[in-house]
């Protein structure tokens, strides 16, 4: 599924001009169909997430393409696990660190799922700023992953990562799905909880696994008034 600029606009809250500005001038990924700009939902909610944007979340309600349950971002945490002191001197060596704590079954060659990761880095850094980053597989389609993953991994040392505000990472979110639906969903409740004062600052700490998820739990249960 494409989009419009005005359903892209839409979903951004800005109007139509802004959002050509940002295609023509800040890097907002486009293909150019019949002389019209189309937008992929997946590209736009990346784009937003690395530069702070607020987006209406009709964006990530999407139809249907599967029948799998949608996980909360603290299940797909549990899964991927937190992990202190993830060794690398470059983006590379991190990289490969993080993909030999996934656990991948059998099937999956770990040096693939290494290069999809660089692939989509090469398009542009996935550092949202404040020393985060959040490498992951641009189409989830070609990892089929049968259990979604989000690894959190506290590095042994700041890494460079070409993030726009110039600070190197030294946290990444790496997330791993087996569908462009779950990909949205675990990207957009990442990014609602990077907001959030009180992961920013548990985050900002020592790492702490079973803090973190429980702190993730916490805010969900907020999202969804469930807190007590």
């Amino acid at each position: 599924m494409l989009l419009e600029i005005e359903e892209a606009a839409q979903a951004l809250h800005v109007d139509e001009r802004t959002m050509l500005r940002w295609i023509r001038k800040d890097h907002l990924p486009a293909s150019v169909i019949q002389g019209e700009y189309r937008v992929n939902p997946v590209d736009l909610l990346e784009w937003a997430t690395e530069r702070g944007i607020k987006v209406n979340p009709a964006l990530y309600k999407m139809p249907a393409l599967d029948e799998q349950p949608l996980p909360t971002l603290s299940q797909a945490l549990e899964a991927g696990g937190v992990h202190c002191n993830v060794p690398g001197t470059d983006r590379e060596s991190v990289l490969r660190a993080v993909v030999a704590q996934l656990q991948l079954p059998a099937e999956l060659d770990p040096d693939f799922i290494l290069q999809v990761l660089l692939a989509r880095e090469a398009m542009g850094t996935t550092a949202v700023g404040d020393g985060i980053a959040i490498p992951h597989v641009r189409n989830p389609i070609l990892v089929q992953l049968p259990v979604p993953k989000v690894s959190l991994s506290y590095l042994a040392q700041p890494v460079e990562f070409g993030a726009l505000d110039h600070k190197p990472v030294q946290i990444l979110f790496t997330i791993i799905t087996p569908t462009i639906r779950m990909h949205l969903h675990l990207l957009s409740k990442l990014a609602f909880c990077l907001r959030d004062q009180r992961l920013r600052g548990i985050l900002g700490h020592a790492c702490r696994p079973d803090a973190i998820i429980s702190e993730v739990r916490t805010i969900e249960l907020d999202m969804a008034g469930l807190s007590p």
